[in-house]
């Protein structure tokens, strides 16, 4: 018997990521064991604390000249503003009291977009457009139509494109919901977080229910009828009781998908998160006892837990896809964006190529000067290289599925069936705590462990050891 076969411990199941559910199985001293470690979210591999300032906007420009325009594409647009900070945030936003600043920010991204759509050979197929913030839709209506006109007339964007777009209900106006419908927006993400006033009250989101279902009416006349809503875990005050009944009451709205994000306390990052009472924060089994609660409560209503920290209603097409093997995850989090090209625009806003990913210049005044200088305003990122390529690909596969086929993975790029053979061999302890199942070449995260997925990805990162950055905990 090899080591690879001796940790086989039960086989895995045919389709171990479709559970309807959250199963109860980890306990305390596991969680508290595991959820000390800090490991990505993985949204990409590399993950961006391994960017480097070598892939500047010279060499970005090259990879864009090398597109195929008839390759799949998607467009991601960073809007960095908003009214309030919420003190939970780990975006890179500002605040803002005037326009002038935001008017400013989009005709440097109009520059932005017309420089990299000249560097591509052709225009680019285009299924997918995402405006994330901050709070895209604090744009004037007549600002964000216009935008999708310049993004329709640089690039063929199919009739049929998913356009998505980020919202702050508080914010939120019936004339902006009016100018989503007319510019095409079909699907909207609502954060709400908790609907519990002594929760919105310490994390500085006071949004009453009145608010969102306002918002949410708005959006059904303007003929956005698909939506997903943002809930968080982990937050100060919560408890098991009352992430339950914010569920309950997100349950009401009837979103066709819902985002449970655990909150990533990370201050020595995002000083405003200092504003939070540490001393009102769960531990990690009174986390994972909340993150439990809002997937059994989605799971009782029907909702199909999706990777990590999504649900959706059975027959969307997110649950179509995992069901079938082809869900996706990417910087938006899991999606059913399969495009081979994602183009960034914005400050600090993440492209991914082919060649490789890249980000914009951060600060402010550095992208604005990048862009009044005719030049692309790349601060960072990373060409990658085959050995990134597989393990990409093979922990893409364990985020988005629980269970992937190591030996298939290597088939799939050229190298023998033993390529993993020395990170499956390392599983031991994971495998003898029950956080993963071994089975010849195949590795499983069982239902129990689903929170815990990072901690078995990160035995296939290879960078993770060479300790740029820091991330959140497991849990």
């Amino acid at each position: 018997m090899n080591a690879i076969t001796a940790l086989a411990v039960q086989p895995a199941p045919a389709n171990p990521s479709h559970s309807h559910g959250v199963a109860h199985g980890v306990d305390a001293a596991l969680l508290a064991k595991y959820d000390g470690l800090r490991v990505p979210r993985y949204t990409s591999y590399p993950t961006a604390p391994h960017f480097t300032p070598e892939v500047n906007g010279e060499v970005y420009g090259g990879w864009l000249e090398a597109i195929d325009p008839a390759r799949s594409g998607s467009l991601y647009l960073h809007v960095p503003f908003c009214q309030k900070m919420c003190w939970y945030c780990g975006c890179h936003t500002k605040i803002v009291a005037r326009y002038e600043p935001i008017s400013e920010y989009l005709g440097h991204m109009r520059r932005e977009i017309a420089m990299v759509a000249d560097r591509i050979p052709g225009r680019l197929a285009v299924r997918h457009i995402h405006f994330g913030g901050g709070t895209p839709t604090m744009m004037a209506p007549d600002d964000f139509e216009s935008m999708i006109a310049l993004l329709r007339s640089r690039f063929d964007v199919a009739a049929d494109a998913e356009l998505a777009v980020e919202i702050d209900p508080r914010t939120l106006t019936a004339e902006m919901a009016a100018a989503l419908g007319r510019a095409g927006v079909n699907r909207a993400s609502l954060g709400v977080q908790d609907f519990d006033g002594t929760v919105q009250e310490a994390i500085n989101r006071v949004q009453p229910r009145a608010v969102t279902e306002q918002a949410l009416a708005w959006l059904k006349e303007a003929g956005i009828a698909s939506v997903n809503l943002d809930l968080m875990y982990g937050l100060p005050h919560q408890s098991v009781e009352s992430v339950t009944r914010s569920a309950e009451i997100a349950l009401e709205m009837a979103p066709d998908r819902l985002s449970v994000f655990g909150y990533a306390h990370v201050p020595w990052m995002k000083t405003h998160q200092k504003k939070i009472d540490e001393s009102v924060l769960a531990g990690s089994l009174g986390r994972w006892e909340q993150f439990a609660a809002i997937g059994d409560t989605l799971a009782a209503a029907g909702y199909s837990a999706i990777g990590l920290d999504h649900f959706a209603r059975p027959g969307d097409e997110l649950a179509v896809q995992q069901e079938e093997g082809r869900l996706g995850r990417n910087f938006q989090g899991y999606t059913t964006d399969d495009a081979e090209v994602l183009l960034g625009f914005g400050s600090s806003s993440i492209g991914a190529l082919p060649q490789g990913y890249v980000q914009n210049a951060v600060p402010f005044d550095h992208y604005a000067a990048a862009v009044e200088e005719g030049r692309l305003p790349t601060g960072k990122g990373i060409a990658l290289t085959h050995d990134d390529k597989v393990r990409r690909d093979l922990i893409m596969r364990l985020m988005c599925d629980l269970s992937v086929d190591t030996a298939a993975i290597a088939r799939a790029h050229g190298l023998a069936e033993s390529a993993f053979d020395a990170e499956l061999e390392g599983m031991a302890d994971l495998v003898a705590d029950g956080v993963a199942v071994v089975e010849g070449r195949r590795i499983h995260v069982p239902e129990s462990a689903r929170p815990l997925m990072r901690i078995v990805a990160a035995r296939f990162d290879t960078h993770l050891s060479k300790g740029a950055g820091r991330h959140s905990r497991a849990v």
